[in-house]
């Protein structure tokens, strides 16, 4: 989105109903009550029909579900040209690397599609990698306030933020090329934060990350950089997708 669209969303979907989310629609009200935002409807979704958000009185609709189950639906039924947005939570799993890469596997159910390791890591100063194969990296030693929007100069360091995640995701792919398996991608889903201090990405972005994947690996085999990041922190894995079986 752009120019005077930029802050003008179909649905809102917040991942999640409890402490976050709750504090993710209380500030989208708060957005659209200023006008700084405009939306038709704002989504929770969250196992509990008991959360935090379902409790309050609100603008939000919640949906009880699985995540998992939820994008399944609303991710493979979403248009190319999507005025949605998504809220993810800090807690969540790589929910969007997840949905790719079960896409992946229902496209190529004779092919192997699977998570494989990161052999190569993003050059920041905080690293780990979780047993599920995902990469988390951060440019933040700290512990940062949940509800810090990134700004040019750096809160806790009172000096000018001169890094972004997304140039980080740009440059492990370009490093990748000299390996015997390069990178295809990256898929960036950057979650910039665009109203009183809410972060999102754009589903339109998630729509046609699936489409990147189902060109780059509709001929050989490929792995594909997928990226869940803000300007300081980011979650990574690497979708692999195997030859084709004659």
């Amino acid at each position: 989105m752009s120019g005077a669209d930029e802050q003008d969303y179909g649905a809102i979907v917040v991942v999640g109903g409890g402490c976050y989310g709750s504090y993710y629609v209380r500030q989208l009200e708060r957005a659209r009550n200023a006008g700084a935002i405009r939306f038709d409807k704002v989504v929770v979704v969250d196992r509990s029909p008991q959360c935090a958000v379902s409790l309050s009185a609100n603008i939000a609709e919640v949906v009880t579900a699985e995540w998992t189950d939820f994008f399944d639906d609303y991710l493979g039924g979403a248009p190319n040209d999507t005025r949605d947005a998504i809220v993810p939570s800090p807690l969540m799993p790589h929910l969007m690397y997840e949905w790719l890469r079960d896409r992946a596997r229902s496209r190529w159910p004779e092919r192997t599609v699977e998570t494989r390791p990161m052999t190569l890591e993003p050059d920041t100063p905080w690293r780990s990698a979780a047993p599920d194969g995902t990469f988390y990296g951060s440019y933040a030693t700290w512990t940062c306030p949940i509800n810090c929007v990134e700004p040019r100069l750096c809160p806790h360091t009172g000096g000018e933020r001169s890094w972004t995640m997304p140039s980080a995701a740009a440059e492990l792919v370009s490093r990748s090329r000299q390996t015997p398996e390069p990178l295809q991608g990256p898929v960036i889903f950057h979650c910039s934060h665009r109203a009183f201090g809410v972060g999102m990405f754009d589903t339109r972005d998630v729509v046609a990350a699936d489409r990147l994947v189902e060109r780059v690996g509709a001929d050989s085999a490929a792995n594909v950089l997928v990226a869940t990041v803000s300007h300081c922190h980011g979650a990574f894995n690497v979708l692999h997708v195997g030859a084709e079986t004659s």
